[in-house]
């Protein structure tokens, strides 16, 4: 796949490619593309420095609220990218159906797994994991970062024909279940659930348009 570019970008992404970037947005990305392999606990700060080809010291310059306030502004960050996503994939349909706009969602993750593997998964889904019980203000962060995704989604479905008082909670149901099918890729290190979700959804997403 390449180093994605924000058009093509999803959660499954960090962000383009850091070329051109100050050493504050490259931390920023340095830190999802850790968070979706290792976690928010697993995620050192010296290691976002590193990766980031950061200056030592930029971190306490650019973020004086620590880990938190650069974990927060990458999980932000993905969500935003998330919900741009969604729009890049309705834009390039022809004849946009929900199920069409699902599956071509999935695909970014199919096409990531299958040409880079299945060691990154979603930096929301990770920080979920680690901060859901630990942390209030992150538990906040990672919320409002999936309802950035969440959001657009839901507008994208009622483009396709799905009456504007569904869309919200089917929107739910599709994060739900690409974000399941994303863990069980991982683990069992094959795209099968992928495509598993998008097959049995597709009737009822057909089903789905007023």
């Amino acid at each position: 796949m390449g180093e994605p570019s924000a058009d093509d970008a999803g959660p499954a992404d960090a962000g383009p490619a850091d070329a051109g970037l100050g050493p504050r947005e490259r931390m920023v990305r340095a830190a999802a593309r850790l968070i979706r392999s290792q976690g928010v606990s697993g995620t050192g700060m010296r290691a976002v420095v590193a990766a980031a080809d950061a200056p030592r010291g930029s971190l306490q310059h650019y973020f004086p609220g620590g880990k938190d306030q650069l974990v927060s502004e990458a999980l932000l960050g993905m969500g935003d990218l998330a919900g741009r996503a969604v729009a890049r994939v309705l834009e390039r349909l022809v004849s946009p159906t929900p199920a069409d706009l699902f599956a071509g969602i999935v695909d970014r993750w199919r096409q990531e797994f299958l040409t880079r593997g299945f060691d990154a998964g979603c930096p929301l889904v990770a920080a979920a994991a680690d901060t859901a019980a630990s942390s209030d203000r992150l538990r906040a962060v990672v919320a409002e970062a999936f309802a950035a995704w969440e959001e657009p989604l839901a507008a994208a479905l009622v483009v396709t024909g799905v009456e504007a008082e569904r869309a919200p909670a089917l929107a739910t149901v599709l994060i739900a279940a690409l974000e399941g099918a994303i863990v069980l890729a991982r683990v069992r290190r094959q795209v099968a659930p992928l495509d598993a979700v998008v097959g049995e959804l597709t009737p009822l997403l057909d089903a789905a348009v007023g």
